[in-house]
């Protein structure tokens, strides 16, 4: 038998995260505000964002951080 993970990243694409928070945040301006990186701020693309997430740690924690934050806040508003 299978177990549910309770962690929310469990399966989660680094792609749909980023897809999520943009939907949320409604802009790459928005994002990079909330996270100042230069894959954010600087002529922003998915692809491009991706590519250096995947390559950079730090960064990559920081928006996993941001996904999990942004997840608290649509439970605690009802969304």
């Amino acid at each position: 038998m299978m177990e549910n993970s309770k962690d929310p990243l469990h399966g989660k694409r680094l792609d749909a995260i980023l897809e999520e928070l943009l939907e949320y945040f409604g802009s790459f301006d928005e994002l990079g505000e909330q996270i100042k990186i230069k894959c954010f701020t600087d002529n922003p693309s998915i692809n491009s964002s991706l590519k250096f997430l995947r390559k950079t740690p730090w960064a990559r924690a920081k928006v996993e951080s941001l996904y999990l934050y942004m997840l608290r806040q649509k439970k605690k508003s009802g969304l």
